[in-house]
């Protein structure tokens, strides 16, 4: 046998993987694998481990699938090809035909978790009529798959590849149920995680005409954007070190005077340009005291009451903390009579409630023009909503809340107005303060100030950023939808009626949305972009306009980028609009006047 210097040939492989050095060394030298020294045993070791670890794990596959969307027209080979055999024992058509389940409307009757659950572990949720049964005859044979059919007189088989077996009925010994799934335990490992996102998009794309075509409508593959985009002007905020800024606006009384909202400093500071151009400031109010502050956690809404010139009454919406408690206040404060400052007259709490994580609380408030408080609440978390809270009608979290806050009722401090739609539910638990349910992370919403649409940017969990039209009574689906598609069928309900998005961004376009104001042109001056929803991506910093009609989405285009992260818009008393710049704390004035939508 030839030996071989290991020592001498190692050294030259210092800076290559082990399991590559291990193969280069094989090649060179096969009478390695009878050499026994330490070097070569630690490689051999080493090299091993790592290819255990480059085997991907269920939950690799799991994991990549609900946040990949993949491509449908890949997955389609897949279902019909050789490798996954999807298309020996299911049919697309409708028909039934083989043995297992139908998957004509699989996108429509289960989420995409559902689908990739079942095909990662098959056996651990067998569809009711789809077991396994073995029937073995009095003759000796035995016979596995599907009942099909079955008679007083015959017995029908289905078994993999349209195959029928026609069973007497008085020629059967045996017959029994498996809990073992007739589909195979390991078929992920024959795809890449890549083919396995893309088959799953395949099967999760089998629905019905309709909703495929709403689909595609309100979740566009592509955005075109403008060939003269949207300018965002700095126009406050340089040099005046405002720390991470969530709400901007006119004061609704003093002119050329603007107060800003900073979370963490549970303050409003007043702003004004001097006529030589230098900025003024001067505190508004400071309640870092009252607010529970984190990097997620702080101050978080704020809105002038709408009769503030009189009333000097103004609202914010925060979280507390008491040792283990969480919860959310809706605070009422009084500015002093030259509405420049706070009078320091403590706050009215309007509404107190606990919530369960310190995820996801919303944060949006604004004053209808009906003249009530509209209150925007998260799902309160943890992620995926896992106990439902948007659908139970018994939580505020996950809800649009309206109330009154003019008068006092039922021992309460503010009044249900009796229009909302939820007074008369027989389920006395139920909240009658609730306006619509089924949100995720409502992170701003207005209304329109020429039809009263109320416009909500809604934060999407895995796949699916959303801006919707909200109204009386809605849901709009989460955690059973994700924008278009089902994301979760624990919590769907047999006859409920769920309100689709508007439009929904794939995860390439955003990540996380920033609802804003539907641009309205000031008198005489004619825009292309009237009637047009501004949106940004928090994370991306792109800036969206988007038109409906009927809830329906007809036009959206990338209408700018902004130099920072867009927290919040605002808009003052002429209608003009700004950005909120989160991270370097700066206020942009939007720029539409060499812009056209088209």
């Amino acid at each position: 046998m030839r030996r071989l210097d290991c020592g001498s040939h190692l050294d030259i492989l210092c800076a290559v993987p082990c399991w590559l050095k291990l193969i280069v060394v094989l090649l060179a030298f096969p009478d390695i694998l009878f050499c026994q020294t330490p070097e070569i045993d630690a490689i051999k070791a080493k090299a091993e481990k790592e290819a255990v670890k480059q085997v991907p794990s269920r939950e690799d596959y799991r994991k990549q699938a609900m946040t990949r969307s993949g491509n449908p027209a890949r997955g389609k080979k897949l279902f019909a090809g050789n490798r996954a055999l999807c298309a020996h024992c299911h049919s697309t058509d409708g028909s039934g035909r083989l043995a297992g389940p139908d998957l004509a409307a699989a996108g429509d009757k289960f989420s995409r978790a559902d689908l990739i659950f079942s095909v990662l572990e098959p056996s651990a949720n067998i569809m009711a009529g789809f077991a396994l049964s073995t029937v073995k005859t009095k003759a000796g044979e035995s016979f596995s798959g599907i009942v099909k059919e079955s008679s007083q007189t015959e017995l029908v088989i289905a078994a993999a590849g349209n195959m029928r077996h026609k069973i007497t009925k008085s020629d059967i010994e045996e017959q029994l149920t498996s809990p073992v799934s007739m589909m195979p335990p390991n078929l992920h490992t024959t795809l890449s995680k890549d083919e396995f996102s893309d088959l799953i998009t395949y099967l999760e794309n089998l629905k019905d005409v309709q909703s495929k075509l709403l689909n595609e409508q309100g979740t566009p593959l592509e955005i075109p954007r403008l060939m003269k985009p949207v300018k965002p002007v700095p126009v406050f905020g340089e040099g005046l070190n405002l720390h991470k800024p969530v709400w901007f606006g006119e004061h609704p009384v003093i002119d050329d005077q603007f107060v800003i909202l900073e979370k963490s400093k549970a303050r409003l500071t007043l702003l004004g340009k001097g006529d030589d151009g230098s900025v003024t400031r001067s505190v508004f109010v400071e309640i870092l005291d009252e607010v529970y502050v984190t990097n997620d956690e702080g101050l978080l809404g704020f809105v002038f009451h709408p009769n503030f010139a009189k009333n000097r009454k103004y609202y914010f919406m925060h979280e507390v903390k008491d040792g283990a408690r969480r919860g959310m206040v809706i605070g009422e404060r009084e500015a002093r009579p030259d509405l420049r400052a706070d009078s320091g007259k403590p706050t009215r709490k309007v509404l107190e409630f606990d919530v369960a994580t310190e995820f996801h609380h919303g944060g949006g408030l604004e004053f209808g023009p009906d003249g009530y408080l509209y209150i925007g609440m998260g799902d309160g978390g943890p992620q995926e909503d896992p106990h439902g809270h948007a659908q139970d009608l018994t939580s505020f979290s996950g809800k649009m809340l309206r109330i009154d806050v003019n008068h006092r009722k039922g021992g309460k401090p503010y009044g249900i107005p009796e229009d909302n739609p939820f007074v008369d539910h027989a389920n006395t638990r139920v909240h009658r303060e609730i306006f619509a349910f089924g949100l995720r992370q409502p992170w701003r919403f207005s209304f329109d100030p020429h039809n009263g649409d109320l416009w909500v940017g809604d934060v999407g969990q895995n796949r699916f950023e959303e801006v919707a039209i909200v109204r009386s009574g809605e849901n709009h689906g989460w955690n059973v939808f994700e924008g278009f598609e089902l994301f979760s069928t624990r919590y769907r309900n047999e006859g409920a009626r769920f309100v689709a998005p508007i439009v929904s961004f794939r995860r390439k376009h955003g990540v996380s949305i920033t609802g804003g104001y539907v641009f309205r042109s000031p008198p005489g001056k004619a825009s292309s972009f009237d009637g047009v929803y501004i949106c940004a991506d928090y994370q991306s910093k792109r800036l969206w306009g988007i038109r409906q009609r009927d809830r329906k989405l007809q036009v959206i285009r990338e209408i700018g980028n902004c130099p920072d992260r867009v927290v919040s818009f605002g808009r003052d008393r002429s209608g003009d609009l700004y950005a909120i710049g989160y991270n370097l704390g700066v206020i942009y004035k939007l720029d539409f006047s060499e812009a056209v939508f088209e």
